[in-house]
């Protein structure tokens, strides 16, 4: 005969008018967990955590303000080993959206309070087995996060474009704005719906600027709102459309308007800000800060918000990465660093388009396109896709009058170069709307 295995230790962190019921569930002897902590705050139940206390949590999806369940605080529990279940209030007519809810922040069981029973540790302890798309204890399957957003499976998610580039390198959120506004500005036949679907985001949590090129009000960050709706469980490609005005075509998601916020910026939730975006725009532009640092888990004994996780989880999430330099020594040297440091990082999309802007001849000694590809091929064995002239007179009437260069400088070089730059983009959009019908094709032939 078999050694039993030794009971999970559960957490747990329900509403009062559960906490008896769950505890006299549990106080069964032979179940496969047992209950070791009554947590009256969620800070308390990550605190044990993190200190090697609990395999288990159970934890109300509704609580006090203040103490609410998020995305941060289910990850948290899930990268300490935790397996998380979520109770939800009602009857299973009730509690259906807020399962949904639950699921989307990324719990691994969905309990009813109506199964609040002596069934109970028989249901948590499948939850630990990783069993609980089989177990009869859920309210519905976990969701796929097309699911969660209505997503059509016919349409191929929006591609998102990152715009980023080292310290020092002038244009990367000229670069977004102008290269948003041109695509948003095509004819809605050359992306392939009949209204054509841009979105620009300012993720910028250094400094961010978008607002102010466009003559937008600041005060209330759009991305702030949409990642705290992401935390929540709220998110979904109506309310993003809700927090994204409209500047012409294009709708924008501003940044923060203070550096200082940046702790608001959850990698975890942000994440779900970009499915989001994928579902509402064909092409998505973000423009980023240039550090990509992520070492904040070194100086803490616990896990530490990370400050330029809004970089880093854009640049995770992009389909191409516009990787933006500038166009004098100074800049090429710096951008021929930072190609090193941003091929070190894993996992990121090697699909990345080199723009150099301000491209001048007094700095560069004549032809500076040919110049500056020559140096970075020697140094960084890379070319520049686009070579951005400079001309401060139509930069600088387009930024006074708070727009786009297409609107106040219309035949400017730098115009034309962001044009070209759009439709490059147009085309690679248009490539992966032909793989992905060549695959719908090949699905419903099968």
């Amino acid at each position: 005969m078999s050694r039993l295995a030794r009971p999970r230790d559960v957490l747990c962190a329900v509403g009062a008018d559960h906490e008896d019921v769950v505890a006299t569930a549990l106080a069964g002897t032979g179940a496969p967990v047992r209950l070791v902590r009554r947590c009256a705050h969620l800070v308390e139940m990550l605190g044990l955590l993190e200190s090697g206390t609990g395999e288990v949590v159970l934890v109300s999806l509704d609580r006090a303000p203040g103490d609410q369940l998020d995305r941060d605080t289910v990850a948290r529990a899930r990268a300490c080993g935790a397996v998380v279940v979520v109770l939800v209030d009602g009857t299973d007519e009730t509690g259906s959206t807020e399962a949904a809810r639950a699921w989307a922040l990324g719990a691994d069981l969905v309990l009813p309070t109506t199964l609040l029973d002596n069934t109970l540790g028989d249901r948590l302890g499948a939850a630990t087995r990783r069993e609980a798309s089989t177990a009869p204890a859920t309210t519905a399957a976990p969701p796929r996060d097309d699911d969660l957003l209505g997503a059509d499976p016919r349409r191929l998610p929006g591609h998102v474009v990152v715009v980023w580039g080292p310290a020092g390198s002038p244009g990367r959120t000229t670069t977004a704005v102008n290269v948003a506004a041109e695509l948003a500005a095509h004819r809605p036949r050359q992306i392939g719906h009949e209204t054509p679907r841009v979105l620009l985001i300012d993720a910028d949590s250094h400094a961010p600027a978008v607002a102010q090129h466009l003559a937008l009000l600041d005060e209330s960050s759009g991305l702030a709102l949409a990642v705290r709706a992401a935390g929540q469980g709220r998110l979904d490609a109506a309310v993003l459309a809700g927090l994204a005005p409209p500047v012409g075509a294009l709708p924008v998601l501003t940044g923060i308007a203070r550096a200082a916020r940046w702790p608001e910026l959850s990698g975890t939730s942000l994440d779900v800000v970009w499915r989001a975006a994928r579902e509402l725009a064909d092409i998505v532009v973000v423009d980023v800060a240039a550090p990509l640092e992520h070492d904040e888990a070194l100086s803490y004994d616990t896990r530490a918000p990370q400050r330029n996780a809004a970089t880093l989880s854009a640049l995770a999430a992009a389909d191409t990465i516009l990787v933006v330099g500038g166009a004098d020594p100074v800049a090429v040297q710096r951008l021929v660093h930072a190609l090193g440091d941003l091929g070190e990082i894993p996992a990121l999309t090697r699909d990345r388009v080199l723009v150099l802007t301000r491209a001048r001849a007094s700095v560069t000694g004549g032809r500076p396109a040919a110049v500056l590809g020559d140096a970075l091929a020697r140094y960084a064995g890379v070319r520049p896709d686009h070579v951005v002239p400079d001309d401060g007179p139509a930069l600088d009437a387009a930024l006074l009058a708070g727009g786009t260069l297409a609107e106040h400088a219309p035949g400017s070089p730098v115009r034309r170069a962001y044009v070209a730059l759009a439709d490059e983009l147009l085309a690679r959009r248009r490539e992966a709307l032909a793989r992905h019908g060549s695959v719908l094709s090949g699905r419903s032939g099968g």
